[in-house]
């Protein structure tokens, strides 16, 4: 119903709000659970649930507005989203949007006449092994488009034949594991069961993650067992252990395979931290383009309450009482900072709260929280039941174990790839096939882009740190191009609370238009490139998070090792900077107090 009908919309609301208790944290589940029935949000129902929650109708709205997956203005009954990732685009992405907007007689981001469908981009669906990509309607994926699949979309769309009787090929998601190292292989049969593992004190428990130099798997590689342990000494008498699985960072899909194949793995290690740290709650944070995979986790959680792994006395180990919710998010790439996520979880916009006090210590309803993300939690369920020596034997001294990467862009053979960590990338390339490669954009934008000349560098927290992003560019891209993409995606995403990301984005993104010749129409310069120098400087040491920080990362890296591709698009041949911009990043650090280099905004933050 585009249209509103205001009776049948506050009718839908109602049934959602008492299905969740008409809880004020559930908001944002309030909200996606009823635009799923009414299609958008229009601001008298916003008013109706925001009585009904005894809350201000501005929260409300704020809330709303915040979420790309969040309507409050009319669309279509049926909404594609195609997927805006850079490796899409090189795959024609962008031909087929054309393509299926000139066949249904619609311009990218409005409606038809009729309210019947709407056509527009989303950020990366974490489908990059089977682009080109789609949405529709937020929940359903269709998979390695073409022209002649996109051709028969418009038909089908034109003549309203429903989702359901669609081809079932177009919904499948492949889970190419091209080598499967210790987490991609699963548990070994004779693995102890959980109930002997949480048989073990709780400290014994976070040891062996010491033992095993066991460091955060989203990118800024935080020691898991001092996380653990300062929750546990944290005083308060409840505690929640949250698993952050909204993969938002571009290029990034090893997540989706994890909870696809191995969910139970992650399960069982939220309820080892559980244990550890004396928590009785538990959060899956699911990204929203993940929705299709909601029945699945769900039926793995059903079946393990039906065991007696969770619940009261969870594993039969009298007064571990501890369950596991999903919460979905509805779009927003800065939930993956893990004080954002929280505020998301209590159905707040997701904000990056000021820190401290940290997670560990002030939390999820102000409780003392453990947030890893689903790669750190798979880890943990094979190190508890394998050993801290077991997992420490892998990879480098300061680097343990194994990485998973999820390799795509212009490879034979794209999808997920585990080694130890210190391995080149030389090696990666080999192995998916990957032929003239200048660049790979190691760890998603938020990373490194690293050019051919440095190839031998390994993937090792101490010399090229990811999380798990392996997007590669071979000869024929245009990486001005593709930093471009890069600081569009950070302009849209970032979250509007400081002004030098909020506005410092947006900047950037006007002078690389400009050298691009779509503004200026020729008149970009030396000039427009300092000006660039200055930006980045002011977004890594200025911002409140992760993601203004980060945000000139590609921007930088290119300008260092492709400076040619900048040059080239200015009215001077050669461009030597005014300053050393090493210099000015270090004084910056020295005054903000700042020493990272920007780190993942999918972290798992340090302390």
């Amino acid at each position: 119903m585009t249209a509103f009908d205001q009776p049948r919309a506050f009718h839908a609301a109602d049934a959602v709000l008492a299905r969740w208790g008409h809880d004020l944290h559930a908001l944002v589940q309030v909200l996606r659970e009823t635009q799923a029935q009414t299609h958008w949000l229009p601001r008298d129902l916003l008013a109706h649930i925001a009585q009904a929650l005894h809350l201000p109708l501005a929260q409300v709205e704020g809330v709303a507005t915040f979420y790309r997956f969040f309507h409050t203005r009319p669309v279509g009954r049926l909404r594609v989203l195609f997927s805006d990732n850079i490796t899409d685009r090189l795959l024609g992405s962008e031909a087929l949007l054309a393509r299926l907007c000139e066949r249904l007689r619609v311009a990218p981001g409005e409606t038809d006449a009729q309210g019947r469908f709407s056509v527009d981009r989303a950020s990366c669906t974490g489908l990059c092994d089977q682009g080109p990509a789609l949405l529709i309607n937020h929940h359903q994926v269709i998979t390695r488009l073409d022209t002649a699949r996109v051709d028969a979309l418009a038909a089908l769309m034109l003549a309203e034949v429903p989702v359901g009787e669609w081809p079932t090929e177009w919904f499948r998601v492949d889970n190419k594991v091209h080598r499967a190292g210790v987490l991609l292989s699963g548990l070994p049969a004779d693995a102890p069961a959980l109930p002997e593992v949480l048989a073990r004190e709780p400290q014994a428990l976070i040891d062996e993650l010491a033992r095993a130099g066991l460091r955060g798997r989203g990118g800024a590689g935080f020691p898991t067992a001092r996380k653990w342990q300062a929750c546990k000494d944290t005083s308060g008498p409840q505690r929640c252990v949250v698993c952050n699985a909204d993969e938002g960072e571009p290029g990034t899909f090893k997540d989706r395979v994890l909870l696809s194949e191995h969910a139970d793995a992650v399960f069982d290690g939220m309820t080892i931290a559980a244990r550890a740290v004396g928590a009785q709650q538990g959060w899956l944070y699911l990204r929203g383009e993940y929705r299709y995979l909601l029945p699945h986790l769900q039926a793995v959680l059903e079946r393990r309450r039906a065991s007696g792994l969770l619940g009261a006395n969870a594993a039969g180990l009298t007064g571990l009482d501890f369950d596991i919710g999903i919460h979905l998010g509805a779009g927003a790439y800065v939930c993956g900072e893990e004080s954002a996520l929280i505020e998301s979880l209590e159905g707040q916009r997701g904000t990056p709260r000021i820190r401290p006090p940290f997670p560990v210590e002030r939390g999820y309803l102000g409780r003392p929280t453990v947030v890893n993300n689903v790669e750190t939690f798979c880890a943990v369920a094979h190190i508890a039941r394998r050993g801290g020596a077991w997992w420490a034997a892998m990879g480098t001294v300061s680097s343990t174990g194994t990485k998973i990467h999820s390799v795509s862009g212009d490879c034979e053979r794209p999808g997920l790839y585990e080694y130890p960590l210190g391995t080149p990338i030389a090696q990666i390339l080999a192995d998916c096939g990957a032929r003239d490669a200048q660049a790979v954009q190691v760890g998603g934008p938020s990373g490194s882009c690293v050019p051919a000349s440095a190839f031998e560098r390994t993937i090792a927290f101490d010399d090229v740190p990811s999380a798990g992003a392996f997007m590669v560019f071979n000869g024929t891209r245009d990486l001005f191009e593709v930093a471009r993409h890069f600081a569009r995606f950070f302009a849209h995403e970032s979250c509007g609370l400081c002004t030098p990301c909020r506005v410092g984005t947006e900047l950037v993104v006007r002078r690389l238009d400009k050298l691009a010749h779509e503004r200026g129409a020729g008149r970009g310069s030396a000039f427009d490139l300092q000006r660039l120098h200055e930006l980045d400087v002011l977004l890594h040491s200025g911002t409140h998070c992760g993601l203004g920080a980060s945000a000139c990362n590609p921007l930088r890296d290119t300008l260092t090792h492709f400076g040619q591709v900048y040059a080239s698009r200015t009215t001077t041949a050669q461009f030597e900077p005014e300053f050393d911009l090493d210099a000015e990043l270090s004084a910056a650090r020295r005054v903000t107090g700042r020493t990272d280099s920007g780190a993942h905004l999918h972290t798992e933050h340090k302390l």
